[in-house]
């Protein structure tokens, strides 16, 4: 079986990235951090980002496959990141109440032993409810905002400011699964043997 390394320290990807594939990878997170690039594209910047991270982690082991990602959340074309405080969560909920967002991932895969790289994106529509002042303040007080891209978990308390997705679920909560595994059977890994 070949070995799999998330190249993320994330929680919500390695439960994702566990769903897919059992306990069948090790964790490697990398010190790679996003660097504001205003003349690139943002497409091109988050696929820039997970490729980058995945390069780093690439060099630091000798064999297997590499995974990593990069999510961010687009409100009118902006990107909105992850609030540290409650204030800037506030604000960032205030942006988004009533709003289509799209969330963004960039996924790069590299199968060291092959010397292969390749990287994609997956983007999902989802579309935010209005939300009354004391339901935002409500929201922020459970803490689940915080380093939240878009300062909202769909997969917790966040999925009640979510009116519907057009598009992969799992994508929005960190982890396009339906690409990933597209990816890794072009590299001849069957998830559906790993268990």
């Amino acid at each position: 079986m070949r070995e799999i390394v998330l190249a993320s320290a994330s929680p919500r990807r390695k439960e994702l990235l566990r769903q897919l594939i059992g306990d069948n990878f090790k964790i490697v997170p990398g010190s790679y951090h996003e660097k504001p690039q205003p003349e690139m594209p943002v497409l091109d910047l988050i696929i820039h980002n997970s490729r980058e991270k995945a390069r780093e982690v690439a060099s630091l082991v000798s064999f297997g496959i590499v995974i990593a990602a990069d999510t961010v959340v687009l409100c009118d074309g902006e990107i909105i990141g992850k609030p540290h405080t409650k204030d800037k969560a506030r604000e960032m909920l205030r942006k988004i109440s009533g709003k289509k967002i799209h969330v963004v991932t960039g996924l790069t895969v590299i199968d060291i032993d092959a010397n292969l790289q390749k990287s994609t994106s997956e983007t999902t529509g989802v579309r935010i409810k209005i939300m009354q002042d004391a339901e935002i303040e409500g929201y922020i007080e459970t803490s689940e905002p915080l380093d939240k891209a878009g300062a909202f978990a769909i997969q917790g308390k966040g999925a009640i400011i979510v009116e519907r997705i057009e598009g992969d679920y799992f994508n929005v909560v960190g982890l396009p699964l339906f690409r990933l595994n597209t990816i890794l059977r072009e590299l001849g890994v069957d998830v559906l043997e790993m268990t």
